[in-house]
């Protein structure tokens, strides 16, 4: 039997007259590795910000590791570990130092905290730049640190917010590797990325987030299936006569009409159904011009639901910070 590690209830909150999360409950289980997914602006930030105490609860509640996040947030803080998306590690200080560091912030014995160290410096491959200045890193190399910082107090729950942007794809994986190793030693990771192969390859469940609310939650390959087993595009002389001669075949669960061509959803073996509407579209006497069959992946399911690919719209809403301002 698991156990839920993050819970949330009800959350809401406004900035001004814009409600940017509205009514959003989900919850993780110990162990997994979890991503939160939505657009620019969906609300993703805030929740987040919420969750590591960088902003006070308005309404609802969120508990982590059984405590509550507006009643203990300093219990709730050295339960969690962060790895921000922007880099913050300090330019003129070794990787060993900025450990040593962190160690000390958080008051852990000499001991403990030295041996931690040696064994994050393994876990992250950076042995050999242990006395090496930051600044002199590469930036799959920065990344790998901050993780290890995150890790320092052994966390229950890492937040990890796109951990790997601008990264390779060479390092882009080899920086899943370190995360399942994380998630392995008994850590629960809350990932955002706007990758959505990393949050397929990665992710034990995912929930996607857009306008404030949570539009659709389940494994990766839950959320796919809900899309059907095919997935048919076409582009035609006329998209719209050629969706709705699709739209009445047997196997087709949806037809959606794209700016440039249509697509199907199907239920069933798309090579059979394929055939069948390519000839029902050209006896209307549409000429098809390009055709593709493809299994449904995150991006078709990220789309489904929101209407959007992830980095579309506008930026998000006021950051914390900025807000702190407006109170001011």
């Amino acid at each position: 039997m698991t156990d839920t590690i993050i819970e949330v209830r009800d959350l809401s909150h406004w900035y001004g007259d814009l409600k940017a999360v509205d009514s959003v409950g989900f919850s993780v289980e110990k162990g997994e590795i979890f991503s939160f997914l939505g657009p620019n602006g969906a609300g993703k930030s805030t929740v987040i910000n919420i969750l590591i105490t960088l902003l006070p609860i308005q309404s609802g509640e969120a508990k982590i590791a059984g405590y509550d996040v507006t009643r203990e947030p300093e219990k709730v803080r050295s339960s969690i570990g962060i790895v921000f998306q922007e880099t913050t590690l300090d330019r003129d200080m070794t990787v060993s130092e900025i450990l040593e560091f962190h160690g000390r912030l958080y008051s852990m014995p000499v001991e403990v905290r030295r041996s931690r160290i040696d064994d994050l410096l393994a876990l992250v491959e950076l042995e050999a730049k242990r006395d090496t200045l930051t600044k002199h890193l590469s930036g799959g190399m920065k990344r790998r640190l901050e993780m290890a910082r995150g890790l320092m107090t052994r966390p229950l729950v890492l937040f990890l917010d796109e951990p790997t942007l601008g990264l390779d794809p060479q390092t882009r994986m080899k920086t899943w590797e370190y995360i399942r190793n994380v998630n392995k030693e008994g850590t629960t990771i809350f990932l955002t990325t706007h990758y959505m192969d990393e949050a397929d390859r990665l992710s034990d469940r995912i929930s996607i987030i857009d306008h404030g609310r949570i539009v659709t939650t389940g494994s990766p390959l839950e959320l796919k299936n809900l899309l059907g087993e095919d997935i048919i595009f076409m582009e035609t002389d006329d998209d719209t006569r050629a969706g709705a001669v699709i739209k009445g075949e047997k196997g087709i669960r949806s037809v959606q009409k794209k700016e440039k061509g249509v697509l199907a959803l199907v239920q069933g073996d798309g090579t059979k159904i394929l055939p069948i509407i390519m000839e029902r579209v050209l006896q209307a006497g549409i000429g098809i011009q390009t055709v593709n069959l493809k299994k449904p992946s995150m991006d078709d399911v990220f789309v489904h639901f929101t209407g959007r690919e992830i980095r579309d719209g506008g930026s998000g809403g006021p950051s914390p910070r900025s807000a702190d301002r407006k109170r001011e």
